[in-house]
């Protein structure tokens, strides 16, 4: 059986052994005094070196960008100590790594920020919980931020981007999904704003591509990937409306201006599909849009990835929760072997237990 999930892809000078792209995870290891990446997260990502690309769980850019617990950062010299450790291991494998750069915005908690609120573009509760040192608490009505504070974030983006290049990253990847900050400002629903950052579609992406133009300062354009989820609905406080597939549209329309590494986009629920302006076929929609390289994620198996490249609608396929289970994830579809069930019981909690204790396709068959 051909599988274009196995062939190599050349993303401008970096060079894929395969088109199986690891998603970035939330697997709250980092439980250590400043959130620094550590023994356990080098194992963990060197035995998954085997992905055509590592894209890392999102890490915070900054303090303020913070809203779980036990998630890595990317602001100190401790952390980028940390990270290095990981870059190392995973190229010693021949394993290409990107770092997700992450700030929750409203999706936080004051108790992550000795007391101070939340920010967001606009003062809307996102009605949702925060994973806090105490447990899940109830999420606030967040800080509206100002047009000074808005230029900071984004040059903590920057910051951050130059720490990843320093730790040994293969590049960056701009987490603009999934509704936390970014995609905050993209919202209509929580983006109500009436200066340059909210109103218009135009206003309302500005700050995707003033990260973008700050970050490619200190990151070749062609080492800068950006995430997006078109269709994210009912989840962090997010709501579709008629300005969502407009807004997206005209995002990934502008993105054809740089010369990125890759789009990283996100399928629809199928749980989804009544939602009114709901898109159904993200991959589909943005492929005649989009002109460089296109990641899609959303619960693909081994034939439907297949699938999906060879019909021409994505170029790569990340996959996240087999990854976990299964580390060597391109090697068992090279062989057609059966995959290992997840523990999701250990999805976000701390210790070797269903993070580094997955056996390989050759420790099951020795």
């Amino acid at each position: 059986m051909s599988q274009p999930l196995l062939e190599p892809i050349k993303l401008h000078d970096l060079e894929l052994k395969n088109r199986v792209i690891m998603a970035p995870m939330t697997r709250s290891r980092a439980d250590n005094e400043g959130n620094v990446p550590n023994d356990l997260m080098v194992t963990y990502y060197t035995q998954r070196a085997g992905a055509g690309l590592i894209i890392s769980e999102g890490s915070q850019i900054s303090e303020q960008a913070t809203g779980y617990i036990n998630t890595p950062g990317i602001y100190s010299e401790e952390q980028v100590e940390g990270w290095k450790k990981v870059t190392d291991a995973v190229h010693e494998e021949g394993g290409k790594i990107f770092i997700q750069l992450w700030h929750v915005g409203r999706m936080s908690h004051p108790d992550f920020h000795n007391g101070k609120l939340p920010v967001a573009p606009s003062a809307i509760n996102p009605e949702s919980k925060s994973f806090t040192p105490e447990g899940f608490k109830d999420t606030v009505t967040p800080h509206a931020l100002t047009i000074e504070e808005i230029k900071q974030i984004v040059q903590d983006y920057k910051a951050a981007a130059a720490n990843a290049m320093e730790a040994g990253f293969d590049g960056v990847e701009i987490h603009a999904s999934n509704g936390y900050l970014l995609h905050q400002f993209f919202a209509s629903t929580s983006n109500i704003r009436t200066d340059v950052y909210g109103g218009s579609k135009e206003n309302r992406a500005r700050i995707l591509f003033e990260v973008i133009d700050a970050i490619k300062e200190v990151v070749p354009e062609e080492r800068i990937g950006v995430r997006l989820n078109p269709s994210l609905h009912g989840t962090f406080g997010m709501t579709l409306n008629e300005d969502t597939i407009p807004t997206f549209d005209y995002i990934i329309e502008n993105l054809n201006k740089y010369n990125l590494s890759y789009l990283h986009l996100t399928e629809a629920s199928q749980s989804n599909y009544d939602v009114p302006h709901i898109e159904k076929h993200i991959a589909k929609r943005y492929r005649p849009i989009y002109k460089g390289n296109l990641i899609i994620n959303g619960g693909f198996t081994q034939e439907s990835g297949n699938k999906v490249i060879e019909e021409g609608d994505a170029d790569m396929i990340a996959y996240g929760v087999p990854f976990i289970s299964n580390p060597d994830l391109p090697e068992r579809f090279a062989q057609n072997a059966e995959l290992q069930e997840a523990d999701s019981k250990t999805f976000y909690v701390p210790g070797a237990k269903g993070y580094i204790d997955y056996p390989s396709l050759a420790e099951v068959e020795a």
